[in-house]
């Protein structure tokens, strides 16, 4: 049995789903600083590129003072089993990105999924983790797309399921759904 939740404007699990530039981690931080601080930060992106550099420094800039900011690129699961026990409020920014990263790594994706969703399974919480909705759209043409878009399907069904709330974005607008 889950424990109760820590906070009750913030579930133990919440899950923010959606496109790119749908609001998504907007509509996360919103969630999360409505609690007073300390607030933690968990993010998964690597900087590959100047763009992907951009990006991760416009999301820190609009991060108000409180949050710690915690990175990991394959350990999700770790970080979570540790950090994820105390009443400090946690957002995950984003599924995807620590996804991609597992398999651009070549790491074995369903133990991986397996470990993570084990972990948000036994925080304490409150969570609210953010992920990618990638099905929408057109049948990827290369294995590897297809085999991503599958991957990230299932694991937000999982982390969903586990869920005590699901929140699906489209043009700024949330969409409760669990």
């Amino acid at each position: 049995m889950a424990p109760a939740p820590p906070h009750p404007a913030l579930p133990r699990l919440t899950l923010v789903l959606g496109g790119a530039r749908s609001g998504k981690s907007r509509h996360a931080e919103a969630l999360v600083t409505a609690l007073p601080p300390p607030w933690t930060y968990v993010a998964t992106a690597q900087p590959f590129d100047a763009e992907m550099t951009d990006r991760i420094a416009q999301h820190k800039a609009r991060r108000a003072e409180g949050w710690r900011t915690l990175e990991t690129t394959h350990d999700l699961a770790g970080l979570v089993r540790t950090s994820g026990d105390s009443d400090t409020p946690m957002l995950i920014d984003c599924l995807t990105l620590w996804l991609s990263n597992v398999m651009l790594a070549d790491m074995d994706v369903p133990a991986r999924c397996a470990e993570l969703i084990d972990a948000l399974g036994s925080a304490h919480g409150p969570i609210v983790a953010v992920s990618n909705e990638v099905g929408l759209g057109i049948v990827p043409d290369n294995a590897l797309a297809r085999a991503f878009r599958d991957a990230q399907g299932r694991l937000n069904q999982n982390v969903a399921a586990l869920a005590d709330r699901v929140i699906l974005m489209a043009a700024g607008l949330p969409l409760t759904l669990k």
